[in-house]
C-alpha cells in the first residue's frame, strides 16, 4: 500500500523522497527504507510493504498496557506491529521494533475490529512496539473503531512530527506515552528521538482532553538523577497533578546489560513523586503499593495485586451530558474512567 501523500514530498535531486511523518524527516533514497525500517521508497514513491502485518495480537489486562484509570479491571484487545522511530538500546521488545523479519499475520483494518467484535472486548490497544510508524493503518482502523463504538488506546513514545499527531489523536480514547528521559542529548543521542517532539505529543493530548497516562523506564546513569527525575515531575505536574506516571524498574534487555535497578531507589523516586502528583504507580517492583487512593481522604478507591484490580469506592454519573466519577466516600471528583 501507498503511504500517505500529505506526508511525502520529492527532495530537491528528486532521487530521494523526504517523510515527515518524524521528526527524522528521512531523505530516503530509492530502493531504501527511512530510519523506522518500514516506510520505503520504491521506484519513486513511498510503500508501506508492511501495511496491515500485525506481529503480535493478544488479549491483556488493561492495567498491562498500563493504564491504571481507564476502565480498571477490564481486558482490550492488543496488537502488535513492526518498526520504530526510535533506537532505544534497553528497547524490551526489540525484537519486533528493529527486526522487520519477525513473523506476522495480516489483518487489514476491517479484519482488527471484527476480531475485537468477536472477542468481546469494546476496546483496542494498538501497542507492543511503535505503531505510530504504521499511521496510515492506524488512522484507518481507528476510523473504523469509533463507527463500531469501540475505543483506541495508543501505547507509543510520542516522537510524532505536529500534523500527523494531530490528525490521528482526535480518534483516540486514551494514551500512554513513554517519557523516556528529560533531557535533549539523551533523547537525541541515546534513543534516536527528540524530547521536544515527545513533550508537544503529551501536552496536545492532554489539551485535547484525551485520557493520559505517562511511563517512565528509570535506569541507573541514564535518567535517574534527581534533576532528571525532578524536572520530569515539574512537567507532568504543570500540565495536571491528576496524571498518572507509572515508573518501572530497567532490567538488562537489547544493547544493555547493566545491573537491574535497585528497587530501593525506585521507591525512594515514587516517593519524593507523590509529594507532588496525586497519582503515582511503580512496576517491576512487587510489594510497593499501587492502590489508587483519594487524594482528599486518602480512602482507597482501587485495590491492586499484579493485574488483579478491586474498585472499592469510586461512582460515576452524568455531569453536564459528560461522565464524570467521584470518590465514593467524600464525592471529590476522581479522574479514573469507568
Amino acid at each position: 500500500m501507498e503511504v500517505n501523500a500529505a506526508y511525502i514530498e520529492l527532495s530537491g535531486d528528486r532521487k530521494k523522497l523526504i517523510c515527515s511523518l518524524c521528526p527524522h524527516n528521512c531523505h530516503i533514497p530509492e530502493g531504501n527504507s527511512g530510519f523506522c525500517q518500514v516506510r520505503y521508497n520504491q521506484n519513486g514513491r513511498t510503500q508501506l510493504p508492511f501495511y496491515g502485518q500485525i506481529s503480535a495480537l493478544s488479549v491483556d489486562p488493561i492495567e498491562k498496557k498500563p493504564l491504571y484509570h481507564w476502565r480498571p479491571g477490564s481486558s482490550i484487545l492488543s496488537a502488535g506491529f513492526l518498526g520504530c522511530t526510535m533506537d532505544c538500546p534497553f528497547c524490551q521488545n526489540w525484537h519486533i521494533s528493529r527486526n522487520v523479519e519477525a513473523i506476522t499475520k495480516t489483518m487489514m483494518p476491517e479484519d482488527l475490529i471484527k476480531a475485537a467484535r468477536e472477542s468481546g472486548h469494546a476496546q483496542i490497544a494498538y501497542t507492543y512496539s511503535e505503531p505510530l510508524v504504521h499511521f496510515e493503518y492506524l488512522l484507518a482502523a481507528m476510523k473504523e473503531a469509533r463507527k463500531a463504538n469501540i475505543a483506541n488506546i495508543l501505547i507509543t513514545n510520542g516522537n510524532i512530527n505536529k500534523r500527523p499527531a494531530h490528525e490521528l489523536l482526535p480518534f483516540c480514547d486514551a494514551v500512554n506515552v513513554d517519557l523516556k528521559a528529560f533531557t535533549k542529548e539523551n533523547y537525541h543521542k541515546v534513543l534516536h528521538g527528540s524530547l521536544d517532539t515527545v513533550k508537544s505529543f503529551i501536552e496536545y493530548s492532554f489539551h485535547q482532553k484525551i485520557h493520559l497516562e505517562i511511563t517512565s523506564l528509570i535506569i541507573a546513569d541514564f535518567n535517574d538523577s534527581k534533576k532528571e527525575t525532578q524536572d520530569m515531575i515539574d512537567f507532568i505536574g504543570d500540565l495536571s497533578v491528576d496524571i498518572p506516571w507509572h515508573i518501572s524498574a530497567y532490567h538488562p534487555s537489547y544493547k544493555w546489560k547493566d545491573r537491574p535497578y535497585k528497587e530501593a531507589d525506585l521507591i525512594k523516586t515514587a516517593k519524593r513523586a507523590r509529594e507532588s502528583l496525586n497519582y503515582v504507580y511503580v512496576g517491576n517492583t512487587p510489594g510497593f503499593n499501587n492502590d489508587t487512593e483519594c487524594p482528599c481522604c486518602n480512602k482507597i478507591l482501587i485495590e491492586r495485586k499484579d493485574y488483579e484490580t478491586k474498585i472499592r469506592g469510586l461512582t460515576s454519573k452524568l455531569t453536564q451530558n459528560e461522565k464524570k466519577t467521584f470518590c465514593g466516600y467524600c464525592g471529590s471528583p476522581v479522574p479514573v474512567a469507568l
